[in-house]
């Protein structure tokens, strides 16, 4: 459009500085909780507690524990079932934790590739 002229009657001039603000808003926000959940950590069990795997909000594995009881030189293929179950449990614990609170500011909006 060019210079004085108006905008058509139901065309949004002046509410795309409004959303335009909302968006950034948002970005911000959406910027601070994941930067805040990249320092919580989840924990997850497998084998009624015999493997605990920790996992932070970047699912970065932070820690592993392993009571010396299950550790079986006949049986390393138990012990490492064990550990995958509960690093991948870890790893969905930290994704679900980042959805829910992306959610909150989203409004469930679904936006890929946003975290």
């Amino acid at each position: 459009m060019s210079k004085g002229k108006k905008m058509p009657a139901g065309m949004p001039g002046g509410n795309m500085n409004n959303m335009m603000k909302q968006v950034q808003k948002m970005q911000k926000q959406m910027a601070d909780v994941q930067k805040e959940l990249e320092e919580r950590a989840v924990e997850a069990t497998s084998g009624g507690g015999a493997v605990t795997a920790t996992v932070n909000g970047k699912k970065e594995l932070l820690d592993i524990k392993i009571l010396p009881e299950v550790v079986d030189p006949e049986d390393v293929d138990m012990l490492q079932d064990l550990i995958l179950a509960a690093v991948n449990e870890a790893i969905k614990q930290a994704e679900e934790m980042m959805e829910k609170e992306m959610s909150k500011i989203t409004g469930g909006l679904n936006l890929p590739g946003m975290f």
